[in-house]
């Protein structure tokens, strides 16, 4: 008896290989329908960015590209999925939709009732997990509820099994009888009109191969140094696999078993300090989706309910905002991190602590401004990262950075950019200027200026803030969420 089809519905999971979702469906022996659906109405006000607008677009097209080589094609449909999922199953014929879960809260209550709907019309609906190591709901503290600091929750982590990532199916993927329907990949209009996305495409390549061939380059290199070397901004010393995991062109359990392989032949796991510490920040991300599973506020809202009052500065006409988003603070570091965002879709995370401790910090804006800047210019914009990040900085999460903790722009450029490789690259205005002036350039003495042919105030904006007064207004805005409020 022939099985009917399953209707296989792509996310955040654009890959072949350690697809549960894909390798449940082909195993089920009959057709398999893959689809599309881009759902922005959904998503809220966490709808794709700008620059993870441009790399679904390739990475659908990669993916598109895998399943024809399988012998299927990838739908593309737009709207609510809702809506569009049980008219495909209803015009599919398939009698099972499978699909893999994500964990953001307007995703979560989206796929709930979803799923409840299709199972009350006698739809088999099953969801597996391929984004995280460890599902939010599993991993819990002696007190049975949620970690709100990282090493004890990474510790037990480490205690846990790791589940091997599964294979690509083999052989051909068998196709439906008739296609349904379905959009161009242009008809998605996730291009920018305005193609502002040429520093982008030369800095990166979306899909699952690139991805795979990204951690097999890092694990064989720079993994070794990484302990070292992450956080120097000018040096390739991180993996730049952010981006893949957030559109799962890759999985966490690909990256464990890269490194656990390379950990075999050398004896040792992990093997040596460099894969450590990489597979540790793996571990801040998992991290990030336990605490925005279970505080699902957060992204709008500090965890730490006493800074819902903390006293933000005033921005008239939003000028500090506009020159801190277009690298033009006066601050050397700041600006490079800006500018290497806006060009590439990408920051070095050194450089992205120093931007946001800028912010929130020397300016005083609220973090959610840099949050929502960072979710439309990055191409690896995850909610879970991206609030974890920026509440950790703005010191309002969980295991925050202390508010008082205030990065000092000068010194941090010096100790992570000595030379100021990474400064001249990306405000180039500055290149011609000496190594001990590049952090501070009013520092420099009227002959050096000169001679690098720089103004400050001209070529080169002078600082917007000054560091020391900057810093004792912020700790002064601390200090004031120590005192309860009057009644």
């Amino acid at each position: 008896m022939a099985v009917s089809p399953t209707l296989l519905w792509f996310r955040q999971d654009l890959r072949l290989q350690d697809n549960p979702a894909l390798n449940a469906a082909v195993a089920r022996g009959g057709p398999v329908v893959p689809v599309y659906v881009l759902d922005d109405a959904a998503e809220g006000r966490w709808a794709p960015g700008g620059a993870s607008r441009w790399w679904l677009h390739h990475s659908l097209a990669a993916l598109d590209a895998a399943l024809r080589e399988k012998g299927s094609r990838l739908l593309l449909a737009r709207g609510p999925a809702a809506e569009i999922i049980p008219a495909l199953q209803t015009a599919t014929g398939a009698s099972a939709v499978f699909w893999n879960r994500r964990y953001e809260p307007a995703a979560i209550a989206r796929d709930t009732a979803l799923k409840a709907a299709l199972t009350a019309a006698g739809v088999e609906t099953r969801s597996w997990n391929s984004a995280l190591l460890f599902e939010p709901h599993e991993v819990k503290n002696r007190e049975g509820g949620p970690f709100k600091v990282f090493t004890p929750y990474w510790r037990h982590c480490l205690t846990l099994p790791v589940t091997e990532p599964g294979r690509a199916p083999a052989g051909s993927i068998l196709a439906p009888a008739r296609w349904p329907g379905s959009l161009a990949l242009a008809e998605l209009s996730l291009l920018p009109r305005i193609r502002w996305d040429a520093g982008i495409a030369a800095a990166w390549q979306p899909g699952e191969a690139a991805a795979r061939e990204r951690l097999k380059r890092f694990v064989a290199g720079a993994m070794a140094d990484y302990a070292d070397q992450r956080d120097t901004p000018a040096t390739a010393g991180t993996s730049g696999l952010s981006p893949a995991l957030h559109f799962g062109e890759l999985s966490p359990r690909q990256i464990w078993a890269a490194v656990r392989a390379a950990g075999k032949a050398r004896g040792v796991f992990p093997p040596g300090k460099g894969a450590q510490v990489f597979l540790a920040e793996v571990g801040w991300r998992e991290f990030a989706y336990h605490q925005l599973f279970h505080f699902p506020h957060t992204p709008a809202e500090p965890l730490r309910a006493e800074f819902a009052r903390f006293p933000w500065a005033e921005d008239p006409g939003g000028r500090r905002l506009q020159a801190w988003r277009r690298g033009r603070t006066g601050y050397p570091i700041v600006d490079a991190g800006m500018r290497q965002l806006w060009h590439t879709g990408w920051m070095h995370n050194r450089v992205r602590m120093i931007v946001a401790s800028f912010l929130v910090k020397h300016l005083r804006l609220p973090w959610t401004s840099g949050a929502e800047w960072f979710w439309d210019t990055l191409v690896d914009a995850d909610l879970a990262s991206n609030t974890l990040g920026w509440q950790w900085t703005a010191g309002c999460g969980a295991d925050a950075a202390p508010y008082f903790r205030v990065f000092a722009p000068v010194l941090q450029g010096r100790k992570f950019d000595p030379d100021g490789t990474y400064v001249r690259h990306w405000v180039p205005e500055l290149a011609k200027l000496p190594a001990e002036f590049i952090h501070a350039p009013w520092e420099a003495p009227a002959s050096a200026l000169a001679e690098a042919g720089l103004t400050l105030g001209g070529k080169y904006s002078v600082p917007i803030v000054d560091h020391a007064e900057a810093r004792a207004a912020a700790l002064a805005a601390w200090r004031s969420l120590r005192t309860e409020p009057a009644e």
